[in-house]
């Protein structure tokens, strides 16, 4: 049921996770602060 309103058709895993987690540890995001960021897919109906 929860799988059919994910907008990529598949359950989150670990790792989609832990690439953001990377990329926010990484110099690339210096410039990021104080910011609230979303890592969940985006779920239909809930």
């Amino acid at each position: 049921m929860f799988v059919e309103k994910t907008p990529l058709g598949r359950r989150g895993q670990p790792a989609d996770i832990a690439k953001a987690a990377v990329f926010l540890a990484s110099d690339d995001a210096a410039w990021i602060t104080g910011e609230q960021i979303s890592v969940s897919e985006g779920m239909y109906g809930f």
